[in-house]
């Protein structure tokens, strides 16, 4: 039974409810690419602060065009992928609930095709972002996000790198069944926040210092590799510059993850109004 109606779930559900949800989180989002690219030690509140101060309130939205592109193309890909790829492997298997090595699996599966497709999109999403740190004389000025993808098409054609893309589909849900199963709680909002809480602390420690480094490579006007960036990070600002940026994406993703989840159970209730099954945590 849960695998048929694991099957009425639209593929781009996923991606509908990130694109949402991100409306919401992204001052958080360009606070951390422009602390992750800033060489210097201001806290979060600071950044956000002196550049709604300078910019004004709204400029916090700016480059939420490529944010919103962005969740359109991975989240899509990565939700959509990740169930059907679970789905497939259920069906295989003749179980209605996948292990923990299974998940991670389809997840890792999943996330990595998803980086690929999505990656255009999130150097565009990041030099949008940075701009307003950086010099005028080193700022991308893309007006949106289609504009950016037409001028990196053209300017600098298919040398943009792959860079890996960490979903948070596998620790969210072995979080969420240690809940479950270990504690009176049901599968509720209750059980999202705490799963997300888990899940999105250990994601954001383990991916902070590859995302630093993604993020300086892709705000570089010209290619960058990852032992200069490495140096220069070193010799500037010490070891702590890998950890640049934590504290926006960690309150980021617990917001931007329930927000995703309870979106998505919505959209379910609005595609498949017969259905009375919440929301599958691993979608």
């Amino acid at each position: 039974m849960a695998g048929k109606k694991a099957s009425k779930q639209p593929f781009w559900l996923g991606g509908a409810a990130a694109s949402m949800a991100v409306c919401f989180t992204h001052p958080l989002d360009l606070t951390k690419y422009r602390m992750q690219v800033l060489q210097t030690r201001s806290p979060m509140l600071s950044t956000l602060y002196r550049f709604a101060l300078r910019d004004g309130i709204f400029s916090l939205w700016s480059g939420l065009t490529a944010s919103i592109l962005r969740q359109s193309t991975y989240s899509t890909a990565r939700f959509g992928l990740y169930s059907i790829l679970s789905r497939q492997l259920q069906q295989r298997s003749e179980t209605a609930k996948l292990s923990t090595a299974s998940t991670i699996v389809c997840a890792g599966v999943a996330g990595g095709l998803a980086g690929m497709i999505g990656n255009p999109t999130e150097v565009i999403l990041v030099r949008m972002c940075a701009d307003a740190a950086k010099p005028s004389a080193e700022r991308f000025q893309y007006s949106d996000a289609v504009t950016g993808l037409y001028r990196i098409s053209k300017e600098e054609g298919v040398r943009v790198s792959v860079l890996m893309n960490v979903s948070q589909i596998a620790p969210y849900t072995a979080a969420k069944r240690v809940i479950l199963s270990r504690t009176q709680l049901q599968d509720d909002i209750r059980t999202h926040a705490l799963a997300s809480l888990f899940a999105g602390t250990v994601a954001t420690t383990a991916c902070a210092p590859a995302d630093v480094l993604k993020s300086r490579i892709q705000s570089a006007a010209k290619g960058s590799t990852v032992m200069q960036v490495v140096r220069e990070g070193l010799s500037l600002e010490g070891p702590i510059f890998l950890m640049k940026g934590w504290t926006p994406a960690w309150l980021r993703l617990t917001p931007h993850t329930v927000l995703t989840f309870i979106i998505m159970e919505k959209l379910q209730e609005l595609v498949n109004p017969t259905s009375t099954a919440p929301a599958r945590a691993t979608a």
